[in-house]
This record gives structure tokens, C-alpha cells and sequence, in this order.
């Protein structure tokens, strides 16, 4: 096993910047993420943030997530009493800091890749085409071209 325990991998965006270029400003993710290798590295739980072990405790924490609106008509906020919003949002905290850690782990920025993300899915899914339609893009095309169409997503 890799001991991660020494130093995070660092952050990608600053690793890239050239002598006399300025540094890209710090985001918030950026301001989180150090928070959360600060409170890990002082507990010596670096050694455990493994690709694997990061990627599981995400997907129980999306799983908690899920309970609070399990077996409820919509899971619209009118059907939340304050102990779930409470919940909802320490298990949504739960998720955010699972996944910063998995891209600290990974050196993959969240910032550049939900940017190139959104532009992919512009493409994937046009305006004219997706404007209120829930299809997913391989129907959107075959709507467009007169083929057949797939299932909603």
C-alpha cells in the first residue's frame, strides 16, 4: 500500500503555473480541500485514502443521502421535517468531502473537470433539442434525425 500519510498529491493547477504567470485564484474547493487534509493528516488517516477505500465510503454516504428521502411521495422539501433537512445537508457534506478527497487523491481538479463536463453535455445535449425533454441524448439525436428512439432517461 501507498503511504499517502507524508503529503497529499499536490494541486494540479498549481503545479502548471509557469514563473511569472499569476497563480489562478484559490477556489472554495481549493479553500475546502487543504481544510479536510489538514483535519485527516492530523488524525494519520491518509494512509487509509485510497482510490478504493474513497470511492466506497462516497457511494455509503450517497446511500445515506438517499434514506432521508426514501418512501417519501416526491422528496420535495415540503415532506422534510427539520431533523431530515438536518440530515440531508451533513450527509450531502459527507458526499462533497468523499469526493474532494477522491480528486485530491486522484489529482483530478473538480473545477476544470465539471467545466469541461458542462461543455460536453452542451454538446450532447443541445438547447433546441433538450429544452424540456428528460430523453436521454441518443433519443434527443434520434428524435432529431427521425430514427428510433430510446427510452427516457
Amino acid at each position: 500500500m501507498t503511504d499517502h500519510s507524508a503529503q497529499p498529491p499536490a494541486d494540479p493547477a498549481a503545479a502548471a503555473a509557469t514563473p511569472g504567470t499569476p497563480a489562478a485564484p484559490v477556489s472554495d474547493l481549493h479553500e475546502l480541500r487543504d481544510i479536510i487534509r489538514r483535519f485527516s493528516g492530523e488524525r494519520d488517516w491518509l494512509r487509509f485514502h485510497t482510490s478504493k477505500n474513497l470511492v466506497m465510503a462516497l457511494s455509503v454516504e450517497v446511500a445515506e443521502l438517499m434514506e432521508h428521502f426514501q418512501w417519501l411521495p416526491t422528496g420535495a422539501m415540503h415532506e422534510l421535517d427539520d431533523a431530515a433537512r438536518e440530515g440531508i445537508r451533513h450527509e450531502m457534506a459527507d458526499v462533497l468531502v468523499y469526493l474532494i478527497q477522491l480528486a485530491d487523491h486522484t489529482g483530478v481538479d473538480l473545477r476544470s473537470a465539471v467545466l469541461e463536463k458542462m461543455e460536453l453535455n452542451r454538446r450532447k445535449y443541445p438547447v433546441e433539442l433538450a429544452r424540456g425533454n428528460a430523453r436521454k441524448y441518443d433519443a434527443l439525436a434520434a428524435d432529431a434525425t427521425g430514427g428510433e428512439a430510446g427510452p427516457a432517461r
